[in-house]
């Protein structure tokens, strides 16, 4: 019986155990929930504390992977990732929280880099003063 763990390559890069999921273009939550449980394996069972992520293969993330690696990072773990995709690359929470050192290679880091205002988020608009007025009508029946 094959083990889900087979898909999951690690390999050492200057330090950082770095996890390859292979060649899946579109991450879900069950490739989420194997990376979440290898990285747990890595950082708590065998006290690696210099993580990666080669997302040479990956279009696109679901929300939670930046904040399970920020999860990591708080408590003092190293977080690299590797090789992005475009798409990944132009996420605002990507562009917002990995620093490039080059080579493809990105520092997750707990401070933004860039000010985002709330208008230049996607989906953003200031609500009209009726809009606001109906969602506390609503809200008082």
């Amino acid at each position: 019986m094959a083990n889900r763990f087979d898909r999951v390559t690690i390999d050492d890069r200057e330090g950082y155990h770095v996890l390859d999921l292979g060649r899946i273009d579109i991450w879900d939550g069950a490739d989420l929930s194997l990376l979440r449980e290898s990285l747990s394996l890595l950082i708590t069972a065998e006290g690696r504390t210099a993580v990666g992520v080669d997302l040479s293969h990956v279009k696109y993330i679901p929300s939670g992977f930046f904040g399970m690696l920020y999860d990591w990072q708080e408590q003092g773990v190293d977080v690299r990732l590797y090789n992005p995709q475009p798409n990944v690359a132009a996420m605002i929470w990507f562009r917002q929280f990995a620093a490039p050192i080059g080579g493809g290679v990105y520092d997750l880091v707990s401070e933004g880099r860039i000010e985002l205002p709330p208008e230049g988020q996607p989906g953003y608009r200031e609500p009209e003063e009726e809009e606001l007025f109906a969602a506390t009508t609503a809200i008082a029946r």
